[in-house]
């Protein structure tokens, strides 16, 4: 039996690993704020993720940009999952104070506990993100492998969204493996870099264990459907069962790595239990690429309702084209294998959403923000 901290523990993954971790026989504590944009006014009525631990998890309101609240969340605890983060790409391009504040300050607090303070930790385990390879790895026909620059605006204004390098030539993407080229093209990817660097860093040089998961993009029942940032599934599901269609940004084909919750879990704790993972980086997706339309028909077939899939041509500054992981480090290693299908996944997700008290997440409120900022085109 192990005493783990959890922070971001009444979040999407961190409610369930909690949950997962204690009928493993473990002591878990968690530090959360319970923010608004994800839990709503009244966590206790609003937060189906609260409410799944409330009573059953040593819970601490707290939040990690604030050192007291960290220094009595670390106290008596073997091992660390620092989850709690902000975490919209588009948002963070215009709250770039905030998220610096929560992700790379909270992490330095942190940080500067375990390296000056007494306690027991013994490993950290820091939830990263595929945001920070932005593009990712691509194939050039005469050139092999390369990683492009950021798309060009004034293309992409002209309906123009594939990936080319510096020679005009389409490229193919690739699955992104851990030793490929980190170039975020978000403050959100920066801070999550940031975060990878100083833990590593930081722990490996204080004798604690580091493990870093660079999550692509998790999915599944549970994940909030308040917050009108983060998470597409959730957001075109708000759409469409308010009796709205839904809007694609770019052309439809974009496209992501969606790995259901239950497989993150698993892969965190792997990464927990097995020394194997000790001082390691891991992928932890699926190895499957889907198109964003692709999602919408889903959603159109498990809801069986009429809507209009609209492909708008907008964008948004901080987007990248496509995205898919190399998960062979964390299958040859920690024997770790995704077992939920996207097809099940979606089935699962779409299922749990229709009992649920569905209500209008303002996401056209959060595009007029960006579209004000100069963000969304």
């Amino acid at each position: 039996m192990m005493k783990i901290l959890v922070t971001g523990g009444a979040g999407f993954i961190g409610s369930k690993l909690s949950l997962e971790l204690t009928k493993k026989g473990h002591e878990v504590t968690v530090l959360d704020n319970l923010s608004s944009q994800i839990h709503g006014e009244d966590p206790t009525e609003d937060s189906p993720l609260y409410r799944s631990i409330l009573n059953k998890i040593n819970f601490i309101k707290g939040d990690i940009t604030n050192r007291e609240d960290w220094e009595n969340a670390i106290e008596g605890q073997d091992i660390i999952v620092h989850l709690a983060a902000e975490t919209g790409t588009g948002q963070s391009m215009y709250l770039i104070e905030k998220y610096t504040e929560v992700n790379v300050s909270g992490t330095a607090k942190m940080l500067d506990i375990l390296v000056n303070k007494p306690h027991h930790v013994k490993k950290v385990i820091i939830a990263s993100s595929r945001a920070i390879y932005g593009e990712g790895k691509y194939l050039h026909p005469k050139l092999g492998l390369v990683y492009p620059k950021p798309r060009k605006v004034e293309e992409m204004k002209n309906g123009d969204f594939e990936v080319k390098y510096s020679d005009g030539q389409v490229l193919e993407a690739l699955p992104t493996d851990e030793e490929s080229k980190i170039h975020p093209t978000s403050i959100y990817g920066i801070t999550k870099h940031n975060q990878e660097q100083m833990v590593m860093t930081t722990c490996a040089a204080i004798g604690i264990e580091p493990v870093s998961l660079r999550f692509q993009n998790v999915y599944g029942e549970g994940q909030s459907l308040l917050n009108p940032y983060t998470g597409i599934l959730s957001i075109f599901s708000s759409q469409i069962l308010n009796g709205n269609n839904i809007n694609v940004f770019e052309d439809g084909k974009e496209s992501r790595d969606f790995i259901h919750v239950d497989d993150a879990v698993e892969a965190t704790i792997k990464c927990i239990e097995n020394d194997e993972a000790n001082g390691e980086i891991f992928n932890v997706g699926t190895g499957v690429s889907t198109a964003v339309t692709a999602v919408a028909e889903n959603l159109r077939k498990f809801y069986n309702k009429d809507f209009d899939i609209n492909v708008s041509g907008q964008f948004r500054l901080g987007d990248i084209r496509h995205n898919f992981a190399d998960i062979s480090k964390i299958k040859s290693k920690l024997n770790f294998q995704p077992k939920i299908s996207f097809e099940e996944g979606m089935s699962r997700f779409t299922t749990w959403v229709l009992q649920q008290n569905i209500q209008d997440i303002k996401f056209k409120e959060s595009l007029e923000e960006m579209k004000v900022k100069g963000l969304l085109k």
